[in-house]
């Protein structure tokens, strides 16, 4: 249902929703920021008090990243896939990993494992002649290599034996419940969604290949845009900060967020990811474009009250609008920059993983040293938006076909040597719904 009034209210926060993108965006937009600032109003604070308040935490947090890269401290924590495996993985590390949000995770595969699907995507490409027939890049969302224009960076494939092999592997399985599990997956008498189980989520694949220049990534997130505001299931996810008690907000609760709409666009990811990530099939050095992040799970409270201050106009988002990346700047957002961090080398084998809500970017490179290679594998459990987005998924891959939230591209639809039903286990027909 879609509203365009006060008078229809969320059951739990009280405010004004827009289940599809409303007509009018700039009149919804100041009306969500005013019924917004009247409920943190309305427990007595004002909304500069509680940005204040978020600041101080920041700050906080903010200090201890900075003096950490000073003494030469990894800022990422790396955890050991043995310790995983063991269920010997420290409570120190544990304590980091759901402080900091985000983690690497040494020797997830072995090395050999990861060189060998490095080279078996190059010849799934290759004996199915991609190149030749690659139109260039059907969306803008990732740069263009500076140099050797007439291959791409990011492969739009999906469906070959190296993805698939890692998405379905049981380290992997092992290393998606650990991170699903450091999330509140049951509260308030429901389960929100299953740890133990992944959907498969397909994503691409990228090579950069010895000596180019990418112009990388800038700073910004993925969980949505103006639906983070604006949905009903989403009001609900964040209704602690929408009522001004920012202690009481838990960026590793998922209630409610699992059954929230979400407004459509050529960058919006249609499955709830507790983690977003990748598996490493190159050495990469962390001066070499590689990913940075935030890594404060709880700058996403800054992020959703920031727009309500008064140097925002009342119809604006702080430049959040649909069908773009949510943004995060110098302009509105300065006080989180000085926390951008670098993730350690890696190796092959290696995994990265960073959380759903967490302001990320890729630094740009000149002349990069060494390839760059990696496979964009999440963690997307099973619950009812990943239900719903997995039979899409499920149709693409039997028909080789491009994942809804990807341009329609469907280079592998006649690829002959494309990962097929009969090369799934048992996790990977769960995971695509066909273990039924």
């Amino acid at each position: 249902m879609t509203t365009t009034t006060a008078s229809t209210v969320s059951s739990l926060t009280g405010l004004p929703h827009w289940e599809t993108i409303p007509a009018d965006i700039p009149a919804a937009t100041a009306e969500i920021k005013a019924a917004i600032r009247a409920r943190i109003e309305a427990s007595g604070r004002t909304v500069a008090h509680v940005i204040a308040e978020i600041e101080s935490f920041l700050e906080g947090e903010i200090a201890d990243i900075v003096a950490a890269r000073a003494r030469g401290e990894e800022v990422w924590p790396v955890i050991d896939y043995a310790d995983i495996a063991a269920g010997t993985v420290s409570a120190d590390q544990l304590a980091l990993l759901k402080r900091r949000g985000c983690a690497v995770i040494r020797g997830h595969f072995d090395r050999a494992e990861a060189e060998k699907w490095d080279r078996d995507a190059v010849e799934y490409v290759d004996s199915n002649k991609f190149f030749e027939a690659y139109t260039g890049p059907a969306d803008d969302f990732f740069g263009s290599l500076g140099t050797e224009m007439s291959k791409p960076e990011i492969y739009p494939i999906y469906w070959s034996s190296a993805q698939m092999e890692a998405r379905q592997h049981p380290r992997m399985a092992t290393v998606q419940a650990f991170l699903n599990s450091r999330w509140t997956a049951e509260s308030e008498g429901h389960q929100w969604f299953d740890p133990e189980v992944d959907t498969l989520y397909p994503d691409r694949i990228r090579r950069r290949p010895p000596g180019a220049t990418s112009g990388g990534l800038g700073t910004h997130l993925d969980p949505g845009t103006l639906d983070l505001w604006m949905t009903e299931g989403y009001q609900q996810h964040f209704r602690r900060l929408f009522s001004g008690d920012v202690a009481a907000y838990d960026p590793w609760d998922a209630a409610y967020r699992t059954e929230a709409s979400q407004y459509p666009g050529s960058t919006m990811c249609s499955a709830f990811r507790t983690f977003q990530g990748w598996t490493a099939l190159s050495e990469m050095r962390n001066d070499q474009g590689v990913l940075h992040t935030v890594p404060i799970p709880k700058a996403m409270a800054y992020l959703m009250l920031r727009p309500l201050l008064d140097d925002v106009a009342e119809d604006e988002m702080c430049g959040v609008q649909p069908n773009r990346t949510f943004p995060v700047n110098e302009r509105y957002h300065a006080i989180l920059l000085e926390a951008v961090s670098a993730i350690p080398d890696v190796e092959p084998g290696d995994s990265v993983w960073w959380h759903c809500d967490m302001i990320h970017s890729v630094a740009p490179v000149t002349d990069q040293q060494g390839w760059g290679n990696v496979m964009y594998i999440p963690a997307a459990p099973l619950c009812a938006k990943n239900v719903a987005y997995q039979t899409k998924v499920r149709e693409a891959f039997l028909a080789g076909n491009s994942p809804y939230d990807f341009p329609e591209e469907n280079y592998e639809a006649s690829w002959t040597n494309r990962f097929g039903v009969d090369d799934l286990n048992d996790i990977g027909r769960r995971g695509l719904g066909l273990d039924a």
